[in-house]
């Protein structure tokens, strides 16, 4: 990315229009005047309340310091400068902070805490790099700090550029490479790919089959490819090279002793239940690299073969930052570990990595924990201790620090020997250093890893291979004799070839003994078939009916992964016969199955409310899949497998899932509708009139009172200390009664317009949690930003928005309003506004009982059982 690298000066005042608007693409250099100095803000050792934390054997925590919120913020972002200095920023515009903590005292702890004058405030990314801090402010870009003047004080300021992310979903962590000659930046799916100079990643699309729906409630509606990306930049930003793709909202990463790139992606969890939901995960972010990614139903599957699977599936969660224990005086096995930050759980978990082939298998154990700890990120201090802090959307924030107190050696860590595995890295080194570029050797060094058994040496083999001409491989595809190099290599065909070879990629898949595959082969096979379609084009129609005979005589397979994709396949080729059989498979009495992160719920006491819910009532996940495809189906059905099928997705209605679940299923019905013929329509009314929505099994009552106009100090002094006997069924009533379940899941029940409250029991304090309800517009998760729609007649509507593909969904403040439809063409432009959807004053009609036990009910996820609603009489 070229950049005009003239500087501009100025002096303190206007330096803040750096950081306000920084939207044209040039190096600022901002210098601070010589009288400005450091302001001594604290320097104290803070009430210990860390015995809420709970932590492994051996580790103690200990608070270091509270953040005075309405002065400093809500601190999201931690690095060390190399006096061993943390430095903090805030997570919107209060400011950076240096902090100096000092245990030489072994009976107390001294933490002075400095303001830096010249800040590059909201930045959830930095680094100390090359004599400078790095930081990367969401929705601003890069920016870079120096002291030109040595007296240890930052004086210049340059502004980058760089993609300017947005939300939640924006600008995210910088870091040091693996050579330390670099940097590395983590960009979430909400920021736009950056004018790079160069990729590892070879052409991206959206590479889905059959048509997508987005999210049922808009959520990255119109996002595509690449997603999520993570990129290496030379110090100045001005070459870009994009590493690794297709990620939902990695906030952070990290390079463990091996020289290996880790993170820890999120997940979308209003998607739980269906068959695309993902759950968080850690995953080694190899050159070349696509994790698949896509917006709505469009996620990849990680059987894909032209995409990789995580090293470790964690589950529900926010993953924030993420840091190896490298330097910390803690033992070797805690030196080697991953550890992942989870805002939403408040837990921290160690992931321990083990060498397998060219990449790694991790297990999972909770390092510590807390209600609340909404955990923000970490780091190594040059004292050997581990620091994190909790925060985020203006809430309350804190600084820990983690050490070690028991008897193993804390002596530093050696890399764990093992040569085999040590050998496929260094092959798959070999072959990604021919991503990004052409070589004459590549083709010859790359082709005989196309049939490895190791997903990653095949896949660096194949990026290898794509980045070379065409011509000088592709026949040598079609030749191919071993069936994995010509799978592989048939999926490069696809992706990098012109449509002249589609015939003959038709006719070398169809070649093969299909049935002679193992199942990850026959995967690999279908995903090639489908690529083909998707890039190449159609099969003519003498090829099509040998392809679906090919496909059918494989349907229904042992592997439900290959019914999926065979299921796939013949919908898009509008084969009628695949509608009796993907019915017969909806009707298997397999039942629901444990998630794969089930393991680690028994680990986490944490989880509750929705996600029990779906594990205790479980969605028919796979069977879904199935209904999803067939709804394209528009041809070849009978009324009594219309019946069928609407009836199965009723019932399926009556399991749990995430917040758009009970979306996702009106569209596939209404989708499925459409495509119906108008007698099928008319058969089925009787079924397809039915509402899906869950309604709660108890009366609603309205609130006995009296209220009042509650403002935030009355209801902390009311609700705090008095947590104790409290009335569940008061609380939950108390939800519905005031229109808190018009717009919220929580418990399993609610609406889907704004966050789902199942887990503020564990990232909100009492008081941010009484904030959040009666100022609403104070904090807003860009997720949930209104917007004010401007119609081309001149009017606006604001509200919560919804795009769909022919019309715009508006919900006002009044959850008891249905939304405002508004035609596509009829809309001139859509703006979001700084004004919450939820109303304030929702509270004023409780009294202070009704109040204590919503906030009970709230902070409970629901649990009947919690020691809140144990009365005095049963303790």
């Amino acid at each position: 990315m070229g950049m005009n690298t003239d500087r501009t000066e100025m002096g303190i005042g206007p330096f803040l229009m750096v950081l306000l608007v920084p939207l044209l693409m040039v190096a600022y250099e901002v210098s601070l005047p010589e009288e400005h100095s450091p302001v001594n803000l604290h320097s104290a050792v803070p009430e210990d309340t860390s015995d809420s934390i709970q932590t492994l054997p051996g580790f103690e925590v200990q608070l270091v310091y509270r953040v005075p919120r309405e002065e400093q913020g809500s601190w999201v972002g931690l690095t060390v400068d190399p006096k061993g200095r943390l430095i903090a920023s805030d997570q919107q515009a209060k400011g950076m902070y240096r902090i100096r903590v000092n245990d030489d005292n072994p009976d107390s702890l001294k933490v002075d805490v400095e303001e830096i004058i010249m800040p590059a405030s909201g930045a959830q990314g930095m680094a100390w790099a090359f004599g400078q801090l790095y930081a990367n402010v969401n929705g601003k870009g890069l920016f870079r700090l120096k002291d030109t003047k040595g007296n240890d004080q930052f004086n210049v300021m340059e502004y980058l550029g760089g993609p300017q992310g947005r939300g939640e979903h924006g600008n995210h962590a910088v870091f040091p490479t693996e050579n330390n000659k670099e940097l590395y930046v983590v960009n979430g799916n909400h920021t736009a790919p950056p004018d790079f100079t160069s990729t590892r990643v070879t052409n991206w699309e959206e590479d889905i089959l059959l048509p997508r729906q987005w999210d049922a409630r808009g959520h990255a509606r119109g996002i595509l490819a690449p997603g999520g990306y993570i990129a290496r930049i030379n110090p100045m930003a001005t070459q870009w090279d994009i590493i690794s793709i297709g990620y939902r909202n990695t906030y952070d990463a990290a390079i463990n002793q091996d020289g290996e790139l880790f993170t820890y992606d999120a997940d979308m969890e209003w998607d739980m239940g269906m068959p695309w939901y993902r759950p968080t995960r850690i995953v080694h972010s190899v050159s070349g690299s696509d994790y698949g990614w896509r917006s709505g139903s469009g996620k990849w599957k990680q059987y894909f073969e032209d995409s990789l699977p995580p090293v470790f599936n964690v589950g529900p969660g926010s993953p924030t930052g993420v840091l190896f224990g490298t330097g910390a005086q803690f033992p070797a096995k805690y030196q080697r570990a991953l550890f992942g930050l989870d805002w939403t759980f408040g837990t921290m978990y160690a992931f321990h990595l083990t060498p397998e082939g060219a990449s790694y298998t991790a297990e999972a154990e909770e390092f510590l924990s807390g209600s609340p700890l909404p955990l923000t990120d970490a780091v190594i201090g040059k004292d050997g201790a581990m620091y994190f802090l909790t925060g985020g959307r203006d809430k309350e924030s804190k600084l820990y620090r983690v050490t070690y107190t028991g008897d193993e050696s804390t002596a530093p860590a050696e890399p764990v020997e093992n040569a085999e595995a040590e050998k496929a890295r260094a092959e798959r080194h070999e072959l990604e250093a021919f991503h990004g570029r052409q070589d004459p050797e590549a083709v010859e060094t790359a082709w005989p890893y196309l049939n490895s058994n190791d997903r990653f040496l095949r896949h660096a083999a194949r990026v290898a291979v794509e980045w070379q001409p065409v011509e000088s491989w592709a026949e040598k595809v079609l030749a191919e004799k071993d069936p994995q190099a010509r799978i592989t290599g048939m999926i490069a065909l696809a992706r990098k070839a012109p449509e002249k070879y589609r015939e003959e990629a038709i006719e070398a898949l169809l070649a093969m003994d299909l049935e002679a595959l193992s199942p990850e082969q026959k995967l690999g096979y279908l995903r090639a078939m489908a690529l083909v379609f998707m890039r190449l084009g159609d099969p003519a129609e003498d090829s099509r009916e040998q392809i679906t005979d090919t496909l059918q005589k494989l349907l229904p397979h042992e592997d439900d992964r290959v019914n999926v994709e065979l299921v796939r396949l013949l919908v898009y080729l509008k084969d009628e016969r695949v509608i009796d059989k993907a019915l017969a498979l909806m009707r298997s009495e397999e039942k629901p199955g444990t998630p794969d992160w089930g393991g680690l719920l028994a680990r986490n006491e944490n989880y509750g409310g929705t996600i029990q819910d779906m594990i205790d009532n479980p969605p028919p996940t796979n069977k879904l899949e199935y209904a999803f495809m067939l709804r394209n189906m528009s041809e070849g059905w009978t009324i009594d497998q219309r019946r069928e099928y609407f009836t199965f997705i009723n019932n399926a209605a009556d399991a749990m899932g995430g917040a758009s679940y009970t979306g996702f299923l009106e569209r596939v019905r209404d989708e499925a509708l459409v495509n119906a013929s108008e007698e099928e329509r008319e058969a089925v009314e009787d079924l397809t009139a039915q509402s899906l929505a869950h309604e709660p099994p108890f009366e609603i009552k309205p609130p006995e009172g009296p209220g009042r106009e509650w403002t935030v100090k009355e209801a902390v002094e009311a609700v705090e200390g008095n947590l104790e006997n409290r009335n569940f069924e008061n609380g939950r009533n108390a939800f519905f009664a005031i229109s808190c379940a018009s717009c919220h899941q929580f418990d399993s029940y609610g609406g889907a317009i704004g966050p789902n409250l199942s887990t503020v029991g564990q990232n909100l304090s009492t008081q941010g949690l009484l904030e959040d309800i009666i100022t609403p517009s104070a904090v807003i998760s860009s997720q949930y930003n209104s917007s004010e729609v401007k119609l081309k007649d001149g009017d606006t509507i604001s509200g919560l928005v919804v795009e769909e593909e022919e019309y715009v969904k508006v919900y006002g403040r009044d959850p008891d309003e249905g939304p405002t439809i508004i035609p596509s063409e009829e809309v001139a432009s859509i703006e979001p506004v700084e004004v919450s959807q939820m109303p304030p004053g929702l509270v004023n009609s409780l009294s202070a009982e009704e109040l204590r036990d919503l906030v009970a009910y709230l902070k409970s996820g629901g649990d009947e059982e919690n020691e809140m609603f144990v009365q005095e009489e049963n303790k």
